[in-house]
């Protein structure tokens, strides 16, 4: 028979460890932090993509409208008379700032005094590289007979020029979009010196 005064201790958990109650809410609160540095984490992420992707659309993806100018310029065969034959050699420059290449048709660079054409250029069908210029060297002939006569030239005889390029601007290999470049320019010439004074484009 046993003894009743041997005493009965309670039996130790399996793995010998008691967890008390504020060592298992310490636990839990471990945990809730990590979910909510996970979840910081994430929305990070989530607005950094976010800000990549709006600037990517800002710059690379934004369609600019390339420009065309004029560039270098001479004048040949020049006289105050209506009985010359002016020509007129320049270089038309096609600028392109897009993230990729523009591609334009054929066109026409007129030359006017007075807003009568007095000359034409042929621009041929070509592309202007991914943030580049094209330059193409044109010659147009004048007609001296719808200038004005010697007697009323003066020292400087002023010109304008008129273009239009219709082109697609190619973004990713995928993505096209339609611009128009135009030009407007204009060329004083002077007269005494029969030469090109100023080509000032907007």
């Amino acid at each position: 028979m046993a003894d009743k005064n041997q005493q009965v201790y309670p039996l130790a958990p399996a793995n010998g460890y008691t967890r008390s109650d504020g060592e298992s809410l310490s636990e839990d609160e471990l945990k809730r932090k990590k979910r909510i540095k996970c979840f910081a984490y994430i929305g990070i992420f989530i607005v950094f993509q976010m800000a990549v992707i709006a600037v990517f659309g800002l710059t690379v993806m934004k369609v600019k409208t390339p420009k065309v100018r004029l560039g270098d310029s001479t004048l040949s065969g020049f006289t105050s008379s209506s009985t010359g034959t002016p020509t007129f050699n320049t270089q038309i420059r096609i600028k392109n700032t897009n993230w990729g290449p523009y591609k334009y048709d054929a066109g026409t660079v007129t030359f006017l005094y007075q807003n009568v054409t007095v000359g034409t250029a042929d621009v041929p069908k070509g592309k202007a590289g991914m943030r580049g210029t094209k330059k193409i060297s044109v010659n147009a002939t004048l007609d001296a007979s719808a200038l004005p006569s010697g007697s009323t030239l003066g020292n400087e005889l002023t010109l304008s020029t008129a273009a239009q390029l219709t082109g697609k601007v190619e973004l990713m290999l995928i993505m096209k979009k339609k611009k128009s470049a135009s030009m407007s320019c204009t060329i004083v010439i002077d007269v005494p010196g029969k030469s090109v004074k100023s080509v000032e484009c907007k």
